[in-house]
């Protein structure tokens, strides 16, 4: 499938799809997406939740560009717990394109486009220590594949959008994510679709509308009850 890299509106990379014309990211900005649904209403939301904890196990649902990843590295200096990070990708992105991805100079000057490209240079299916707080797994594997029992404590959920993958905002998808999370858990997710939304909840999570991001009203954090 052909692949054009694009730039956002707060001047970030992404990467577009032709022919489902989709984006990865936001086009009203990748990195303030990122950061918003993410880092802020997930990571720091989770952190609050729970200072006392030393470790933080991470999946992500769409390993993509790999920024995500990149921020929760970033951001995890500034963490009291340490990272364990799985991200899992049906189709990785190639190096070519990775080359005009500008993530590292948008963030901090190009001062941390060693760590950006060590993400992606490292070996799939191994865990590996990115930094002293912040490790990486990549999984190369479709999402129904993921038979992970209550080891992790949060969700990216990054998949493509309904619209164009309507499959992934199911009941079945997300009753694996619910398995996959320990009690107690969290899920976000950009989307604030309804039908996502009522198939979380019955798949046993406690559903939130949050604010979005730039442009977008609404976002959804699901909880694992305990």
């Amino acid at each position: 499938m052909e692949r054009k890299i694009i730039t956002t509106a707060d001047g970030s990379s992404t990467i577009y799809l032709p022919d489902l014309d989709e984006t990865y990211h936001s086009r009203h900005g990748a990195i303030q997406e990122a950061l918003h649904v993410f880092i802020t209403s997930g990571l720091d939301y989770w952190s609050d939740k729970y200072p006392e904890k030393q470790e933080l196990s991470v999946l992500e649902i769409g390993f993509g560009t790999g920024l995500n990843a990149f921020l929760t590295c970033l951001h995890a200096e500034s963490l009291h717990c340490k990272i364990k990070y799985t991200g899992v990708e049906a189709y990785p992105v190639t190096s070519e394109h990775l080359q005009h991805i500008n993530y590292s100079k948008e963030i901090l000057s190009g001062t941390q486009e060693s760590v950006f490209n060590t993400l992606h240079d490292v070996s799939w299916e191994v865990m590996h220590d990115i930094t002293s707080k912040f490790s990486l797994l990549k999984q190369e594997k479709i999402f129904n594949d993921i038979t992970d029992v209550a080891l992790y404590d949060l969700v990216f959920f990054d998949a493509f959008g309904p619209r164009v993958q309507p499959e992934l905002w199911g009941e079945a998808v997300f009753k694996i994510m619910y398995k996959a999370l320990k009690p107690g858990g969290v899920l976000v997710t950009y989307s604030a679709q309804g039908n996502a939304r009522r198939a979380m909840q019955t798949v046993g999570f406690l559903v939130d509308r949050i604010p979005g991001p730039p442009g977008k009203r609404e976002m959804l954090r699901a909880n694992k009850p305990l």
